[in-house]
């Protein structure tokens, strides 16, 4: 793809065969047939790779996310390496937070850590609304992402409501979500008000990276499944789904995960995904009929797994291809993100092998 047709003007010039609308990921996304199930790996760019080390080394980590030119690298790495289907934009869910004003920082070994906790409206207020300008740098790094990855479909994401909420309110990651949950039960207006506020941060900065040309979006909610299922239908899904209602006409695929969402699932589909990701705990199969017919599905090995001895690694990958062939659409991926220990080799050889046995076995995502 030349930098002529980049973002979504290139979109829109694709369906042509090859392009990343034709792609293995995007049709399995879409519950169409393709030569094999396509697989990318959540946190596939980062520490697990010696080569992201090296660029990192003395580059905090909003910086690195600010800067297009290590976004382009780092987020290519991987595909590079592995031969994944997809690239996923490097970047972080607290990126377009900070844009809107909030003061914080990413503390390595720690997280986000916010300066100043939301506690009252006048707090709420403070986060501002974004624009294409106070995240140039992302569109400029998807722009030359998009020339660079040719056929290769780009994922943009961002981090959902309940989760980028969570931060504020806690002040950094929290194991209890404590101070979250004392704040949604016993002032739900201040509660909704800043979600709200939050859902437009997110749908905005998922907007840039659309028309910058990601060929699909991944919205995260990491820390959901905290939550009851009433819970969630009260205080999460009217603001993940404004998010992803939002998109419904950006003509890209939505992903929408969490983590330890197994009884969330039903849920998490209603709220407007095409593609629902499940984490290890749920059995694909199982997952697929919580979440209904209309809807592909994402995952599911424990990261874990991949420091198993090989044969384990390769019967637990025929498991979850066993299981996701009940799915409409499967795309292959972990339960969760790589995590920094594992050894980069494995995932290439994980990626292989998923091909390989999809193809034989007639799997079309």
């Amino acid at each position: 793809m030349s930098t002529t047709t980049t973002g979504a003007d290139a979109r829109d010039e694709d369906p042509r065969p090859g392009g990343p609308a034709d792609s293995p990921f995007v049709r399995a996304c879409r519950r169409q047939p393709g030569p094999h199930t396509p697989v990318w790996f959540m946190r596939q760019a980062g520490r697990s790779l010696p080569e992201y080390r090296a660029i990192r080394a003395n580059v905090g980590m909003l910086e690195s996310c600010r800067r297009p030119d290590l976004v382009t690298e780092i987020t290519l790495q991987p595909v590079r390496r592995h031969g994944v289907d997809a690239a996923i934009l490097f970047s972080d869910i607290v990126v377009p937070v900070a844009a809107a004003g909030v003061d914080l920082d990413i503390v390595p070994g720690t997280g986000p850590v916010v300066a100043e906790p939301v506690r009252t409206l006048t707090d709420v207020e403070r986060i501002r609304p974004i624009t294409r300008d106070d995240v140039s740098y992302v569109d400029e790094a998807v722009r030359l992402l998009v020339a660079e990855l040719g056929d290769t479909p780009l994922i943009g994401f961002a981090g959902a409501p309940f989760t980028l909420a969570s931060y504020l309110v806690e002040g950094g990651p929290s194991r209890t979500h404590a101070k979250t949950k004392a704040l949604m039960y016993g002032q739900p207006e201040l509660w909704h008000a800043l979600c709200g506020r939050l859902a437009e941060v997110t749908l905005a900065f998922l907007r840039v990276q659309v028309a910058a040309g990601v060929s699909a979006v991944q919205l995260f909610d990491s820390w959901a499944g905290a939550l009851s299922e009433a819970d969630y239908r009260r205080f999460v899904l009217p603001h993940s789904a404004g998010v992803l209602a939002g998109l419904a006409d950006a003509g890209v695929p939505r992903i929408h995960f969490g983590v330890g969402t197994g009884e969330l699932l039903a849920a998490m589909g209603e709220a407007g995904a095409d593609v629902v990701g499940v984490d290890w705990r749920t059995p694909l199969d199982a997952a697929t009929r919580r979440i209904g017919p209309d809807r592909a599905v994402q995952g599911n090995l424990d990261p874990c797994v991949l420091f198993a001895p090989w044969p384990v690694v390769e019967a637990e990958v025929r498991r979850i291809l066993e299981q996701g062939r009940a799915a409409p659409g499967h795309v292959f991926n972990l339960g969760h993100g790589v995590l920094p220990e594992t050894d980069p080799d494995v995932l290439t050889r994980v990626v292989a092998l998923v091909h390989e046995l999809s193809a034989q076995s007639g799997d079309r995502g």
